[in-house]
């Protein structure tokens, strides 16, 4: 049997990496539909989205876009061979032009678009910065990550409760993102992650999880914080901290349902099991993070535009995060 990269699980076959390429270099490539978040203060604001986002004007949204660059950058170094290499090689080289980038630094360093893709797609951008981080983009893409760490150092002190949501503004999920970036580059973000992190979430006791979820949701409000506050404290302190915030783990959480792909919010369900799937595996929970991603892995690809243009993230974050603890 061949050996597998370090940091790859085993369901990750070749056979899906090519097909998640394949779905990625597609999305990236396809401008509309389109739905495009900005301030516009007079007429020549409205813009085509390839003009407002040079770099990532695809995949239906910012966010979408810079998820599937993502998932691109990281089949190109953990699976070499992934089937279409030659159009991720030509994708990446595409969007990752230093002359896109700066485009995208300036979208975010005007004044009026302060607070848009906050924080879900700041930190978004700054996992791919960090999966850039030995590669010949990382140049390039310095600028925006520079603008985005200074958006994170002034939002944070300021936002004084978290967002505690299933979809993109919630706060948790945006830091975890954003960490690994943060320790790399970025030590006032990392800082400032941890303050806003222990002021928001360290006296949380008795989440009520069995309110979970809500309808369009793609994130777990609780596994996000209990992920978050894992990669930030010591294990026994996590430990303790755990067993406070949520005592009855593993329940109540089990896979949900989505009754039609077609519907971008009810489509959000398969990133709730897929997110489930992939802090239940990092928490030591590996049978219950088995089943959450059987329920939403094979929709991947193969599914509705409304699946498929941002879900091969939510599984690459399953299949190639494999990292877990003992199950408390």
């Amino acid at each position: 049997m061949a050996s597998r990269t370090p940091g790859v699980s085993a369901e990750l076959s070749a056979e899906a990496a090519h097909a998640y390429a394949e779905v990625a270099v597609a999305n990236v490539r396809r401008e509309y539909p389109n739905v495009l978040h900005a301030v516009l203060e007079g007429p020549s604001d409205v813009v085509e989205p390839h003009v407002a986002h040079p770099a990532f004007h695809g995949s239906l949204d910012w966010h979408s876009c810079v998820e599937m660059v993502w998932v691109l950058a990281r089949l190109s170094r953990l699976v070499p061979n992934v089937g279409t290499r030659d159009d991720v090689v030509a994708v990446l080289a595409e969007t990752l032009t230093a002359e896109k980038l700066a485009g995208e630094a300036s979208f975010f360093a005007a004044e009026r678009n302060r607070s848009v893709e906050r924080p879900y797609g700041w930190g978004w951008a700054l996992t791919l910065a960090a999966e850039l981080e030995a590669t010949p983009y990382r140049e390039a893409f310095a600028p925006l990550a520079d603008v985005l760490v200074r958006r994170f150092v002034e939002w944070l002190p300021k936002q004084a409760y978290p967002v505690r949501a299933g979809t993109h503004g919630n706060s948790a999920f945006g830091l975890v993102l954003a960490l690994p970036y943060a320790r790399l580059r970025a030590p006032e973000l990392a800082a400032g992650i941890e303050e806003a992190s222990r002021r928001w979430f360290l006296a949380d006791e008795n989440y009520p999880a069995g309110w979970e979820p809500s309808g369009t949701d793609f994130l777990s409000p609780a596994l996000c914080e209990a992920v978050l506050m894992q990669e930030l404290m010591p294990e026994t302190e996590f430990a303790e901290w755990l067993d406070r915030f949520l005592p009855t783990l593993p329940r109540p959480f089990e896979p949900v349902a989505v009754t039609d792909p077609s519907d971008g919010q009810l489509a959000h369900l398969h990133g709730l099991n897929l997110n489930r799937a992939w802090v239940l595996r990092r928490l030591g929970f590996r049978d219950e993070a088995a089943r959450h991603a059987e329920a939403s892995l094979a929709h991947v690809t193969g599914s509705d535009y409304m699946v498929e243009h941002w879900l091969a993230a939510f599984a690459l974050l399953y299949l190639t995060e494999p990292r877990d603890r003992a199950a408390p």
